[in-house]
């Protein structure tokens, strides 16, 4: 046996008599049924406690400044139609019930800016802000609303959303023309029952603007509904950064493993077997994946291998950073992860977007080794 794994099987032996073993994600094959894909779509456990209030604007940029006093007006102008418990009539209904009249102004905003600028913070908080009831109001990565669509067929979702009165869409997908186009009709047949649409993007693969998405890129993609939408740019460098330290380096594997046993309600798996999970769960179900866990602790960080296997870690990065789950780490250090092919070709805002959080739950996790 190597002294390192001498040294690991120790550690496991010494923690093991105190804590209760963690679990590992690749035991895991959760499966999520339909009804829950649509009660989860709120905003996540990050942003359950954001407000406008909570949200930091940088003096430098006042744009951020402008974004906020923007949104709230629009929140505002929401009150009224189905806010008063229409959606919760039954859905044949609501389907032929009378439209509410047209509203005035743009039944859409969508916010352009970079990642790490605080736009998943404003879109939550515009969901806070809208008058109305949680179960009249749906909060969703476009990832998340496709998957509500091939849970529930097109028809279906246009029912069980039409009564909403606010559809918030994060990370709106610009990168796949066949969903671009599905949700693109979705929305369609949501604005005709007067439902208000706030949105987030990526960007398209090859458009190599420089830290930030580009509205001209979704108002094009989005066709017929781009006069709906109302841009509203947000500049600013990436907040989780802002003053803060730099992320700690990874850790050793005895440090990672002991850490993993000491801690109630942690995972531990070896990366390159994670990352071969992942390809066995459907990207929906990553955040059920992660129920219940307090810290993720992954030993043997590697090089994401291709493509495919690195837009599955984008996800649950997301997800892990959405329910505020740290991340111990043996091996190479996050921003390592991705090739500099990878770095530079369409996907590249995605793949900074997961080194980003990655590091943010990395420097959380932090006080889970014995210093």
């Amino acid at each position: 046996m190597s002294t390192r794994a001498s040294h690991t099987s120790r550690a496991i032996t010494e923690a093991a008599s105190v804590e209760a073993a963690p679990v590992s994600l690749c035991a895991r094959e959760p499966h999520v049924p339909a009804d829950r894909l649509v009660a989860e779509m709120v905003p996540p456990p990050r942003f359950d406690s954001v407000r406008f209030d909570t949200y930091i604007p940088d003096p430098n940029q006042p744009s951020q400044t402008d974004a906020v006093k923007a949104l709230s007006s629009f929140a505002e102008g929401l009150g009224g139609a189905h806010a008063t418990g229409a959606g919760k009539r039954p859905a044949l209904s609501r389907w032929f019930a009378k439209k509410p009249a047209a509203p005035t102004g743009p039944r859409g905003i969508y916010l352009d800016g970079g990642y790490g600028v605080g736009k998943t913070h404003l879109l939550a908080s515009l969901w806070h802000a809208t008058p109305a009831e949680p179960g009249l109001k749906a909060f969703g990565t476009f990832v998340e609303l496709t998957n509500l669509v091939g849970a529930l067929g097109f028809q279906q979702t246009v029912q069980t959303l039409s009564g909403h009165r606010l559809l918030c869409i994060d990370e709106f997908e610009l990168d796949d023309p066949g969903d671009t186009v599905l949700v693109s009709s979705l929305l369609s047949r949501l604005v005709e029952a007067g439902v208000a649409l706030a949105a987030t993007s990526n960007t398209l693969p090859g458009k190599l603007g420089e830290g930030r998405f580009a509205a001209a890129d979704f108002l094009r993609e989005i066709q017929g509904l781009s006069a709906h939408f109302r841009p509203l740019r947000i500049d600013g460098e990436d907040y989780r950064h802002r003053g803060l330290p730099e992320a700690p380096a990874p850790y050793s594997e005895e440090q990672v493993t002991k850490a993993a046993y000491a801690t109630p309600g942690s995972s531990l798996d070896d990366f390159p077997h994670l990352l071969d999970h992942l390809a066995k769960v459907h990207p929906s179900r990553y955040g059920a994946l992660t129920d219940g866990l307090s810290a993720v602790c992954l030993t043997d960080v590697q090089a994401v291998p291709d493509q495919s296997t690195a837009l599955r870690l984008v996800v649950l990065a997301d997800r892990l950073y959405d329910r505020e789950v740290p991340v111990l780490a043996s091996g190479l250090p996050f921003d390592r992860l991705f090739s500099e092919e990878m770095l530079k070709g369409g996907y590249r805002k995605k793949y900074f977007r997961a080194i980003s959080r990655l590091t943010a739950l990395a420097r959380d996790a932090k006080g889970l080794v014995e210093q």
